[in-house]
């Protein structure tokens, strides 16, 4: 995490953040915070967030002006400093909250609000008279939009943007630069599409005959539903026949490949570098961490969790946490770990067993 200070230059005072963060204060409500900071980087006049207990007490030694702690790592540390003797916790200013990560967010908005954007549509964008655009809009320079592309109101398309023949684009979206939606792709409101990204590519389809790959045509498409954010180049690919879909809440990292005809389910969270092979479904809430692959044609049940650099070659039950290659349950797999670890020891154990054994057989031979 990087500091970040208010676009506005205006500090602000403790109490005004502890409304925001809607969190209970500790210490001084007139203390001026200028800004946020990493745990160890964080100076007087600056405020950050504790994640855990072991993080709590880093940054109460810190330099922090102020600290987000969860409520219940403040009564731990209640109990400890009164088993010390001492009749505070700490002399830093506090703000006690649930969920420190969410109130750190909104702490963090405060100080660096979206840059303002121009309303209107720049000279150098071309823009098809075929295309509708909603109210106040924002089209940034050398912007594409083709034919039949309906733009709805208050969407912010920042320079480079390619919307091709069809492409609709929910209201309050935001698309950043050289992002490209290929014809008919649709996107629902408030969806943050991020630099580089493609949807709506052809989907990776061949038949091989006597050993050429001839072209299957993609002449489906790809729905975005509301509330999506999907990362800078990361690839969706258009369906066969029909719609790749992303649900409702998900948020997708940066260089995440969906394939065709996949169907995310909502608020599932993709992290970089992962992979859905053609026609993967996924539930909802399921989480695939940085670099998971799942195998074309699988279902991936609600809820399910896919550890980093794990590979899904079988359809996954509600609920299941799995890890490996190819991926295990979690718990058996770290068992499989942690008995390759002592594989060098094991035969070398089995070889004096071996050793052991022959010379046992030559003893009982010779009698």
């Amino acid at each position: 995490m990087q500091r970040a200070e208010g676009r506005s230059g205006e500090p602000r005072k403790l109490t005004e953040l502890a409304t925001l963060a809607e969190g209970e204060l500790v210490g001084d409500p007139y203390l001026t915070i200028r800004g946020v900071a990493p745990l160890a980087e964080a100076g007087p006049a600056e405020i950050t967030f504790a994640a855990d207990l072991r993080r709590a007490r880093e940054a109460l030694a810190g330099g922090a002006g102020a600290v987000i702690l969860a409520r219940s790592d403040y009564a731990a540390l209640q109990k400890e400093a009164e088993a010390a003797g001492r009749p505070r916790v700490t002399e830093k200013s506090l703000l006690l909250v649930d969920n420190p990560r969410l109130a750190f967010a909104r702490v963090l908005a405060a100080f660096a609000p979206p840059p303002p954007v121009a309303v209107g549509v720049h000279p150098t964008a071309v823009i098809s008279p075929r295309a509708r655009l909603g109210k106040e809009v924002a089209i940034g320079a050398h912007v594409v939009i083709e034919a039949e592309a309906e733009v709805g109101d208050g969407v912010v398309i920042y320079p480079g943007v390619y919307l091709g023949p069809g492409v609709r684009v929910g209201a309050g979206s935001v698309i950043h630069a050289n992002a490209v939606l290929c014809e008919g792709v649709r996107v629902g409101r408030n969806v943050i599409i991020h630099a580089g990204a493609v949807l709506g590519a052809d989907g990776f389809g061949f038949v091989t005959v006597e050993g050429k790959h001839r072209k299957v045509p993609q002449i489906g498409t790809v729905v975005v539903e509301d509330d999506v954010e999907i990362g800078a180049n990361t690839t969706i690919d258009r369906a066969t026949c029909g719609a790749t879909r992303i649900g409702r809440g998900t948020k997708i990292d940066n260089l995440v490949q969906i394939g065709h005809n996949v169907q995310v389910g909502e608020d599932c969270l993709l992290v970089a570098q992962c992979g859905l092979a053609g026609s993967a479904r996924l539930g909802d809430r399921v989480i695939l961490a940085g670099q998971a692959g799942v195998a074309d044609h699988l279902e991936i049940g609600d809820d399910c969790v896919v550890a980093a650099a794990s590979v899904v070659a079988s359809s996954l039950p509600p609920g299941s946490h799995v890890f490996g290659i190819p991926a295990r349950p979690h718990a058996e797999e770290m068992r499989i770990k942690a008995a390759s670890a002592r594989l060098p020891e094991l035969w070398k154990e089995l070889r004096q067993l071996r050793k052991r054994l022959e010379e046992l057989e030559k003893a009982s031979r010779g009698t």
